[in-house]
């Protein structure tokens, strides 16, 4: 069982997530623990998401269009994540800070996006991506890696995705991206040439595996040769 907290939204209710997958397109709805929140994007997230993609780190290891306008994010958030959700090929959510969160009040502002990608396989034996990005001010706090094992622990859940395997694939030299693997406990496998789409170019990246019964911690030593963070440092 899941030990995250289901919320009741506007769209979908707990009761009817657990079953949606299989008898229609699934609607987005909320994950909440003590740490984090990842609820659907909204409209009031469009000023945010547009800021936080101006930053050089963001344009660096993302896709996003450069320059990157308001139009890409009302785009973003109008068309895209819900397409994503209704396709079950994207699940996106907005990270945000749960201690910051009034019951009954609006949400606190959007901090980042976690997506969760399943692949094509049958049903429990999909193998499902997380890709997030995070804006400068939350990092180094932990809202990316609790977001992640929040949205990781669904994914796993039969509740959830039933996923066999959960994957993570970055640039090589993503450090920040990473470290949230690291702490999540993935493992990373290789360096694949040609493995990560950037700007008309394929780079070579990392990609790293996590099976469900995997502890969700560090399972190896954070490598003497990286250049950030220091071993004490969230992500």
């Amino acid at each position: 069982m899941l030990s995250v907290r289901f919320e009741k939204d506007s769209v979908a209710d707990a009761s009817s997530r657990a079953v949606a997958r299989y008898h229609g397109p699934m609607e987005p709805f909320v994950l909440a623990n003590d740490r984090v929140r990842l609820t659907p994007a909204t409209e009031s997230d469009v000023d945010a998401i547009t800021a936080w993609c101006q930053d050089d780190e963001v344009r660096q290891w993302t896709t996003i269009p450069w320059p990157y306008e308001r139009e890409h994010s009302e785009y973003y958030v109008e068309t895209v994540i819900p397409d994503g959700w209704h396709s079950e090929k994207d699940y996106t959510w907005i990270i945000r800070d749960a201690a910051a969160y009034t019951e009954g009040g609006p949400e606190p502002v959007a901090l980042g996006t976690m997506t969760l990608r399943p692949d094509n396989a049958d049903e429990g034996l999909q193998s499902g991506e997380i890709a997030f990005a995070v804006a400068p001010e939350a990092r180094g706090k932990g809202f990316a890696t609790a977001a992640a094992l929040l949205a990781l622990e669904w994914g796993f859940s039969p509740e959830g995705l039933n996923l066999a395997r959960a994957t993570w694939r970055a640039a090589l030299g993503n450090w920040w991206s990473r470290r949230v693997a690291w702490k999540c406990g993935f493992q990373v496998e290789a360096v694949i040439r040609a493995e990560v789409p950037m700007r008309g170019q394929r780079g070579d990246g990392w990609l790293a595996t996590l099976l469900p019964n995997d502890p969700r911690q560090p399972n190896e030593d954070w490598p003497a040769d990286a250049p950030w963070p220091g071993t004490g440092e969230a992500a």
